[in-house]
């Protein structure tokens, strides 16, 4: 995997994968920027919520679960000195589905979680993942 980031203007930051695909990255103005794009620490977060995302309706999919609808809230705790890691991060799995095995969620969410996320795996080296998930009928 590659990537490449370029400076566009002030803060501003033009990140491209090795796919193609491009984001715009900005400080806040206290910081000289613009808020013209997402923080790098914010794209950890969106990062993480759609690695185990991918992984979760993957596994729901196989098993035959109807899902009509699918989130995942990812809230973030920083150190307050510098380099402000994450220190503790929260995942939340919110699945809405007619007639769903909460049963077959939570083994989705713990197979993300435990065994194949890399976001997950990468970021508990430095923050405790806590994970959830709630299930509603719709």
């Amino acid at each position: 995997m590659t990537a490449r980031v370029s400076l566009m203007d002030k803060m501003k930051f033009r990140g491209e994968a090795g796919s193609g695909h491009t984001v715009i990255m900005d400080a806040a103005e206290q910081f000289g920027g613009e808020n013209a794009g997402a923080r790098p620490m914010e794209l950890l977060l969106i990062a993480l919520g759609a690695c185990t995302g991918m992984d979760v309706i993957s596994i729901l999919r196989k098993k035959r679960q109807e899902v009509t609808s699918y989130e995942i809230v990812v809230n973030g705790e920083r150190a307050d000195e510098d380099p402000r890691v994450f220190t503790t991060i929260n995942v939340e799995h919110i699945v809405r589905g007619k007639g769903m095995d909460a049963s077959a969620v939570g083994r989705a969410v713990g197979l993300s979680t435990d065994k194949y996320c890399p976001v997950i795996a990468t970021l508990a080296r430095v923050a405790e993942i806590q994970t959830s998930f709630r299930v509603e009928e719709g």
